[in-house]
C-alpha cells in the first residue's frame, strides 16, 4: 500500500514541543523541495492548519477512536499519495489514548499500525542525567514501538547539552536534534488551544518560518530522513471516497473563514464523491449563501470569538434561516450548532433552533459513543457512530423534541436537534468511518 518514508513525532507528555518539532520538520524538508505529507494523531483541528501552512498540502488526522484502527493505514496512504516523506505529529504523551481504552487512539498505536519509527521530543529544561531514565523507559515500555531517536527541546546552554548527551550515551537512543529555548516560535493559545492559522495568517507564517529555522539549525535532517526510510512497508489499499454515479452536481455550501475552521479534509472529499459541488463561504463576510445552494454544512470553530460580527451579518443569518425553513439539509457541528441558535451570548444568531448558547467556565472534552435517536439527513435512527466533544459553551435546552444523539459520556444523555432537514449537535464525527453519511446528505439535497 505505501512505502512512503515516515516519522512519528511523539513526546512523554503534552507541552514538550511536538508541534514545534513536527511543524518545523515539515517546513524544513519542504524548503528542500521534498514533498511532505502532514498528519496529526487524534481529533485536533488546529495543528493540521499549521501543518498545511508548512507543507502546502492538506493536513490530515489519524484517529483510531473515531475511524477505527483498520482505517489508519488506508487514510494515511490516501493522504501520503505522491509524497516523498510523511511526518505524523502525535497527541498528548506517547502512550496516552482514549480514557479507559488501553492504547486505543494513542500515538504509540498509530506508530505500530503505520510501522513507523518514533522520534521522542523531550522537554529537557529541568533535568540532566534523569533524561536517560526517561528515554529508556519510553523506548522499552512496548517492544513493538521503535523509538529511533530523541530530540532534546528547551536546552539552556552548551554545558546543559553536554550533560544531556553524556547521560543519553547509555540509553541506546541517538540524539537527532537539540533545540534551544526560542520564544519566537511560540504560538498564542486561548480557551480551546492554539489560535487557528486562519485567524492570524501573517503571524502564523512567521511562526512556521521560525520553527523551520530552529529545526534546520538544531536537528540532523539527513539522519532523520534516513530513519524515516527505515519504516516498514504497509499492505492493502489506500482509502478512497466512494463515488456516486451522477451527472447532476448539487451545490453544498460549507462554512469557512476564521469563525469556522474545524473540519476534516475527507468530509468535503466524501461530499464531492457523492455528487456535490462543494462551495466554501465565509459567514463573517458573505451576505448570501452561494448561488444554487441546496444543502449547508457548518462545522466547528470559534463563533463565540466572532459573535458580534456573525450577528451583524443579518442578511446571511436570514438566508440561513430561510434555507433551513425550506426543509433543505443542514448539518451543523458544535460551532454550527451555536450559529443556528436563537442567540449566542445575548447576540442574535440565525434563529433556526429555539435555543440559546453562551460561554461557560467548564471545558467539555472527550470521545463519545453515540447512537442516532431520530431519522435525519445524516443517518437513520439506530446508527451508531463515535464522536468527540471539545467546547467551553453550553446550549439551553441541550436537545430538541427529536434529539440528534444518545451519548455515553460515561453517563447516558440525549443531545442535539433534528428538525425538518436540520441536524445540529455538539458532537464532531469523522464521516470516513461511515461514508453513508455524506451520500445520504447529498441525496437529500436532490430530493428536498
Amino acid at each position: 500500500m505505501s512505502s512512503v518514508p515516515r516519522l512519528v513525532i511523539a513526546a512523554p507528555s503534552s507541552g514538550s514541543g511536538k508541534t514545534t518539532v513536527a511543524t518545523g520538520l515539515m517546513a524544513a524538508f519542504t524548503e528542500r523541495g521534498v514533498a511532505v505529507s502532514p498528519h496529526k494523531v487524534g481529533p485536533d483541528y488546529i495543528d493540521p492548519g499549521y501543518h498545511a501552512l508548512a507543507t502546502g498540502r492538506v493536513g490530515r488526522n489519524l484517529d483510531a477512536y473515531l475511524c477505527g484502527p483498520e482505517l489508519l493505514g488506508p487514510l494515511f496512504a490516501h493522504g501520503a499519495r505522491g509524497c516523498e516523506l510523511a511526518v505524523v505529529e502525535g497527541v498528548m504523551g506517547m502512550y496516552d489514548g482514549a480514557a479507559g481504552e488501553g492504547e486505543l487512539a494513542s500515538t504509540a498505536q498509530v506508530a505500530k499500525v503505520l510501522r513507523a519509527p518514533v522520534v521522542l521530543v523531550v522537554d529537557a529544561s529541568s533535568q540532566s542525567r534523569s533524561v536517560a531514565a526517561l528515554v529508556h523507559g519510553f523506548a522499552s515500555w512496548d517492544p513493538e514501538v521503535r523509538v529511533g531517536g530523541v530530540i532534546l527541546n528547551k536546552v539552556a546552554s552548551d554545558r546543559h547539552e553536554a550533560l544531556l548527551r553524556e547521560a543519553l550515551d547509555s540509553a541506546g537512543v541517538p540524539v537527532l536534534g537539540v533545540l534551544r529555548r526560542a520564544p519566537q516560535v511560540e504560538t498564542p493559545s486561548r480557551h480551546l488551544g492554539l489560535v487557528p492559522v486562519a485567524e492570524r495568517r501573517t503571524a502564523a507564517v512567521e511562526a512556521v518560518a521560525a520553527m523551520a529555522a530552529q529545526v534546520r539549525e538544531g536537528c540532523d535532517l539527513e539522519a532523520l530522513f534516513a530513519l524515516a526510510r527505515s519504516a516498514g512497508a504497509l499492505t492493502g489499499g489506500a482509502w478512497e471516497a466512494p463515488v456516486t454515479d451522477t451527472t447532476a452536481r448539487e451545490v453544498v455550501a460549507v462554512a469557512g473563514g476564521p469563525a469556522f475552521t474545524f473540519s476534516y479534509a475527507e468530509h468535503t472529499e466524501l461530499l464531492a464523491a457523492a455528487g456535490a459541488e462543494v462551495v466554501v463561504f465565509d459567514p463573517l463576510r458573505d451576505e448570501q449563501l452561494p448561488d444554487g445552494t441546496r444543502g449547508l454544512v457548518i462545522g466547528g470553530g470559534f463563533p463565540e470569538v466572532y459573535a458580534a460580527e456573525l450577528s451583524a451579518n443579518e442578511p446571511l443569518r436570514k438566508a440561513v434561516a430561510a434555507l433551513a425553513g425550506s426543509g433543505a439539509p443542514v448539518a451543523a457541528e458544535c460551532a454550527g450548532l451555536l450559529y443556528l441558535c436563537r442567540e449566542l451570548d445575548g447576540l442574535p444568531m440565525c434563529g433556526v433552533l429555539d435555543a440559546a448558547g453562551e460561554m461557560s467556565g467548564r471545558l467539555t472534552l472527550g470521545y463519545r459513543d453515540a447512537v442516532a435517536l431520530s431519522d435525519s439527513v445524516l443517518a437513520v435512527a439506530g446508527t451508531r457512530m463515535r464522536g468527540h466533544e471539545f467546547h467551553r459553551t453550553v446550549v439551553e435546552p441541550g436537545s430538541g423534541t427529536a434529539p440528534a444523539w444518545g451519548v455515553r459520556t460515561p453517563e447516558r444523555r440525549v443531545e442535539g436537534f433534528v428538525q425538518q432537514g436540520v441536524h445540529a449537535s455538539y458532537l464532531h464525527t469523522h464521516w470516513a468511518a461511515e461514508p453513508g453519511v455524506a451520500r445520504r446528505f447529498v441525496e437529500r439535497c436532490r430530493t428536498s
